[in-house]
């Protein structure tokens, strides 16, 4: 496997003049810059269709359309394809706003100050890094900046990843659900020399019919260009969730752009190449898939060219403790949740429970501890009960007193049916409603009357 230098940025000038061209051609690649030129609209257009640009320089007078044509035609009814700075020598204040308002990043005079050019550029791109790690993280309540945990298990974890982070090799990553097997595909993006591209992430189960050619490849149609995943994960990673779920009709399509790094987009007739580290997970025995004749056999060995396997949390339960403070002061800080801490009885209960649910289960779990529990420690009884285990049967708790009269009998055993039930949904009152088979308003009344908060 040999060592991967960084992918340069690839940005398109659009100007009518050579030496303006040929200039900021020059300043940018100093600077470690891929560039491409184009001196009119038409040529910018075929630029567009022969490559996605990471940022467009882009002069308002052209010979034939003028910027704020192109600006126009980019920007309508989407997001533009990438940052546009506007040039000009004859701009005016109607222009500038006008530009901006299509969604331009910013505006610069001519003659050119190549030092301001240069800050702009490198402005706009790191904007454009920071809106796709935003776009990415947004189902994060925050970054986690390395996945937590110091066990041995966790240490010698992440250092191979960092190792395989170095290469440019495809990886297949295996685990349980709930693992963290986005999570260390996001580390290993982040170690590897691709950090600042793009990381794009594909639910491939999602990825399936007619559309599928078009999410992934894109499309020419109408003469308007649509990038798909793998053209805009160029220079970066391409992340395919649960891969054992692709459809097979996808499976043969993305197995032939693999093989050849080259694609058609839909309607498109010039092969397009691209760039990508391919990171798969799976939480199936992909092996057993391919006896199974669910999934290519060609495809698993494309992909398998670097297996990563990320352990339960029963493998590593020392971890559970910072796992534990983490998620604690994560809804403190997020949903302004009390900040309690676990009596030493119940993080020994934690410690000791199997956690089928992994990482996510435990995040959860804390979660409900922290809605539900009132004092300021949590206790082994609320950890039970958050489980929805006890130690012994409930039933042999409920002590009815036969001597009573029927109306106090049935009292003490529906306190201690609800009690029960209340207890094994987590407090979910919904659930209790459905599985008592009574309306919710009726059950609220029912646990007023019971003396049951």
């Amino acid at each position: 496997m040999s060592v991967v230098s960084p992918i340069p940025s690839y940005i398109l000038v659009i100007d009518d003049e050579p030496d303006i061209r040929e200039t900021i051609k020059e300043i940018l690649e100093d600077e470690g810059y891929e560039v491409g030129l184009a001196e009119d609209a038409a040529h910018a257009r075929e630029a567009l269709r022969q490559r996605r640009p990471d940022l467009i320089l882009l002069d308002v007078w052209l010979p034939d359309d003028d910027g704020i044509t192109l600006l126009k035609e980019w920007s309508e009814g989407q997001a533009l394809v990438a940052p546009v700075i506007m040039i000009s020598g004859h701009g005016t204040v109607e222009t500038a706003v006008e530009a901006t308002r299509l969604g331009a990043y910013d505006f610069v005079e001519k003659p050119l100050s190549l030092s301001k050019l240069l800050l702009v550029v490198q402005r706009a791109l790191e904007a454009e890094r920071l809106r796709r790690e935003n776009i990415g993280l947004r189902k994060f309540i925050r970054p986690q900046p390395d996945p937590i945990g110091d066990s041995a298990v966790m240490r010698e974890l992440r250092q191979q990843v960092q190792r395989i982070a170095r290469h440019n090799a495809w990886v297949l990553i295996s685990g349980e659900p709930g693992s963290g097997k986005e999570l260390f595909a996001r580390y290993l993006h982040r170690c590897s020399p691709r950090a600042e591209r793009p990381f794009v992430e594909v639910g491939v189960a999602a990825i399936s019919g007619e559309h599928a050619a078009t999410e992934l490849f894109g499309s020419e149609e109408g003469g308007r260009i649509s990038y798909g995943y793998l053209e805009q994960a160029h220079g970066g990673t391409l992340f395919l969730g649960e891969v054992a779920d692709m459809d097979p009709a996808v499976q043969a399509k993305l197995l032939g752009s693999l093989e050849t790094r080259t694609f058609l987009r839909v309607g498109g007739s010039v092969p397009v190449e691209f760039d990508v580290r391919v990171v798969a997970a799976t939480h199936r025995d992909l092996e057993g898939e391919v006896r199974a004749g669910r999934f290519r056999e060609d495809l698993y060995y494309q992909l398998n060219v670097v297996p990563l396997r990320i352990p339960p949390l029963r493998e590593h339960s020392d971890d559970i403790p910072e796992l534990l403070t983490y998620y604690v002061e994560l809804f403190a800080e997020q949903e302004r949740l009390p900040a309690r801490r676990f009596s030493a009885a119940a993080l020994k209960r934690l410690r000791q429970y199997p956690w089928p649910g992994n990482v996510r289960e435990l995040k959860n779990l804390v979660q409900r501890l922290l809605i539900l529990c009132r004092g300021e420690e949590i206790t082994l009884e609320d950890v039970e009960t958050a489980l929805g285990v006890r130690d012994k049967p409930v039933e042999a708790e409920i002590a009815v007193a036969f001597d009573s009269p029927l109306r106090a009998a049935r009292k003490q055993f529906e306190k201690a049916y609800f009690e029960y039930q209340l207890a094994v949904s987590g407090g979910n009152i919904s659930k209790v409603a459905q599985v008592a088979g009574i309306e919710r308003t009726h059950l609220y009344r029912k646990l007023r009357e019971l003396g049951i908060k």
